[in-house]
């Protein structure tokens, strides 16, 4: 099968240091590839992959420090894919509702990955102007606040199974992994890691967008005995950060769409003690890869039984159910189906037409 995946260009396949969305195209292509599909990559240029890459800037806009108008890259691609339009039997969008306007007019099947939070009342109207538009969901939570859509399926993410490996969890702390913003509560992680007495170590990015949150409301909570902030890491320094830490802290405070570093921390052995908020009761299994919990006070219990769990267990149940392997055969049964639907399409509009002309004779 020809396939090819839209990127988006804020970050590289995969990113460099933070990144979701473009982390799973990257895990995603990797593994059609091995699994002996034809995958066309639109991305950054500075991305890294095994199939043909498009190239559609030079480097990563976030990291580009002399790009002014990132939209205007995101346009580029939308007409480098027309143009190459022919050379595929699927396309797969990771790039929100951008493509809309022209895509509803393609007569060859693609669907779109919706990656973010959907609870913003512009996108409902999005969806009411653009409403064949064919999506996937990464978790059903992240549907609720637009069930009426057109969802085809849903794909919970998935990782290399050789990225990481089982850690020994003692390292003698727990770990904070993300962004440092108001919806990631990096304050609560702060306040029960104190509460506990256990050391937190934080591995995390700051968005321009979120600079005056951590110098107001996070600063000065880093001053706390036993909290060391680390800043940025990527893969490579994921296995150490999480496979030595006793515990993940996902204290989270919005409707997280699916929570890549749950299965992170998973693919290391290591126990999650998250909120539950969106995606986390899906992706997490209650006793077993961690605990999910409702407030403070229960995660700082939490905390102090983490070492009841099983790692072996808990590195089982990620290899059983997040795996990329397993999250491209979801999706190559996607695009299956939704070209075996057009080809139906296609002939039905032939035979209409037929008909029509025959009736003209």
């Amino acid at each position: 099968m020809k396939i090819a995946q839209i990127s988006p260009l804020y970050e590289s396949v995969p990113p460099k240091m933070y990144g979701g969305t473009e982390r799973v195209v990257s895990y995603l292509t990797e593994a059609l590839m091995k699994l002996g599909h034809d995958v066309t990559l639109f991305a950054s240029g500075d991305s890294t992959t095994s199939a043909k890459l498009i190239p559609v800037c030079k480097k990563s806009l976030r990291l580009d420090t002399h790009c002014t108008d990132q939209l205007a890259y995101h346009f580029i691609q939308l007409q480098q894919v027309i143009e190459r339009i022919h050379e595929f039997d699927f396309i797969h969008f990771h790039t929100d509702y951008l493509h809309f306007p022209f895509s509803q007019q393609l007569n060859i099947p693609f669907a779109t990955t919706l990656h973010g939070r959907l609870n913003i009342e512009e996108l409902r109207l999005v969806y009411e102007t653009f409403p064949t538009q064919s999506v996937i969901s990464i978790s059903n939570s992240q549907r609720s606040p637009l069930p009426q859509i057109n969802w085809v399926e849903n794909v919970y993410h998935g990782l290399p199974g050789d990225l990481f490996h089982m850690g020994s969890g003692k390292g003698g702390y727990l770990a904070f992994l993300g962004r440092i913003s108001p919806e990631k509560r990096l304050d609560r992680a702060i306040r029960m890691a104190v509460s506990s007495g256990k050391r937190l170590k934080i591995a995390a990015k700051i968005d321009k967008a979120d600079v005056d949150y951590f110098e107001r409301e996070i600063k000065s909570l880093l001053k706390q005995p036993g909290i060391e902030f680390i800043g940025e890491i990527n893969d490579s320094e994921k296995q150490e950060f999480l496979g030595n830490a006793e515990a993940l802290l996902f204290p989270i405070d919005w409707p997280e769409p699916f929570g890549l570093v749950m299965i992170e921390a998973m693919a290391c052995g290591t126990p999650v003690i998250a909120f539950k908020n969106g995606s986390v009761p899906e992706v997490m299994c209650d006793g077993i890869t961690g605990n999910i919990v409702s407030n403070e006070i229960e995660g700082t219990q939490a905390i102090s039984h983490i070492s009841k769990f099983d790692r072996k267990l808990i590195r089982q149940y990620f290899e059983s159910n997040f795996t990329a392997e397993r999250m491209a055969r979801d999706y190559i049964s996607i695009y299956e189906n939704m070209i075996s639907q057009n080809t139906v399409a296609l002939q039905s509009q032939k035979n209409k037409i037929s008909v029509s002309y025959s009736s003209l004779k």
